[in-house]
C-alpha cells in the first residue's frame, strides 16, 4: 500500500486545525507542517497530531505549500488548508484507491469542494468547487498566481474522486470584508509583477462578469440571502483588486491623477 503525507500551511489557526487534522488521521501516514510563526494555541493543538512542525515566515501561499511538499517523506501527497476537512466520503474513496496509487495511471486526483459561508452552506455559487489535491510530488507542484493557487501536474489525467472538501471559510461578514482586504492587495501586487495588462475600465469588466458568473450563472440566486452576500463581495473583491492594481501603477509613476 502506498503511503500518503499530508501538507498544511498555517497561520494563527487555532479554532480550525484540529478538524482539518482530526479528518486527515484516516487516510495519512505523516502530517507535515509549514507554520508561519502563529502567537495563537494553532502549534499547541499541531503537537498533538504531528512532530513535523516547521517555522517560516511566510513567503506567499504557493511558497509556503510548496516547502510543505518538499518536506514529506512520501510520493504521494494530499495538501489541505486548516479551514477544509474531508468527509467521512472522501475519506473512504481515498483509502479506497490508496493500495493502487503507485501503479495508477492517474496524475493527480481531484475533488469537490462545499462551502460554509457564515450560517449556511451553498450549494450553488461556490460550488462544485473542483481542486486537485492528492497528487504524486515527483510530477506536480503548486502553481497559479497568488493568493489563488493551484496544483500544476505534468500530465493531464485527473482523477474525480467521490466525497467533498468540507471549507469552513468565514465566520462573519467582517472577516470576508477583511480578507478581501488582504487578497486583494496580495493579488494586486501579483498582477504587476507578472506584468499583466490593467486599463481603466478592468475593475468595471473583471467585476462585472465575475456577478454575472457567480449569480446567474452559478445559480447563486438559490442559496439566498448567501448567494447575494458572496455575489456582491465577489464582485467588490475582483473591482478592489484591479482598482489597486491601477492606483500603485499610477504612484510608481507618480501620477496624481
Amino acid at each position: 500500500m502506498a503511503k500518503i503525507s499530508a501538507c498544511i500551511i498555517s497561520y494563527n489557526e487555532e479554532k480550525k486545525i484540529e478538524g482539518c487534522l482530526k479528518s486527515l488521521l484516516p487516510v495519512a501516514d505523516e502530517i507535515i507542517i509549514i507554520d508561519s510563526l502563529s502567537s495563537d494555541n494553532t502549534l499547541k493543538i499541531a503537537e498533538k497530531y504531528t512532530g513535523k512542525i516547521f517555522h517560516q515566515k511566510f513567503m506567499g501561499h504557493i511558497e509556503q505549500k510548496n516547502l510543505a511538499v518538499e518536506k514529506a517523506s512520501h510520493d504521494w501527497v494530499i495538501s489541505l488548508d486548516c479551514d477544509e476537512r474531508l468527509t467521512e466520503e472522501l475519506q473512504q474513496s481515498i483509502l479506497t484507491i490508496k493500495d493502487q496509487l503507485d501503479e495508477t495511471d492517474a496524475d493527480a486526483y481531484c475533488m469537490a469542494r462545499k462551502t460554509f459561508y457564515i450560517y449556511r452552506w451553498l450549494n450553488y455559487c461556490w460550488y462544485p468547487d473542483i481542486k486537485t489535491r492528492l497528487f504524486n510530488k515527483n510530477t506536480a507542484h503548486w502553481g497559479g498566481t497568488n493568493p489563488h493557487d493551484r496544483v500544476i501536474t505534468d500530465g493531464n489525467n485527473i482523477v474525480k474522486l467521490k466525497g467533498d472538501i468540507q471549507h469552513y471559510s468565514f465566520d462573519t461578514l467582517s472577516d470576508h470584508i477583511q480578507t478581501i482586504d488582504k487578497f486583494t492587495e496580495i493579488g494586486a501586487d501579483e498582477i504587476i509583477r507578472k506584468n499583466k495588462r490593467a486599463s481603466i475600465i478592468s475593475p468595471f469588466t473583471h467585476a462585472f462578469w465575475i456577478f454575472i458568473k457567480t449569480y446567474f450563472i452559478k445559480r447563486g440566486f438559490l442559496d439566498g440571502f448567501a448567494g447575494i452576500l458572496v455575489a456582491s463581495l465577489s464582485c467588490m473583491h475582483v473591482f478592489i483588486k484591479y482598482s489597486k492594481v491601477i492606483i500603485k501603477r499610477k504612484q510608481d509613476k507618480g501620477i496624481n491623477t
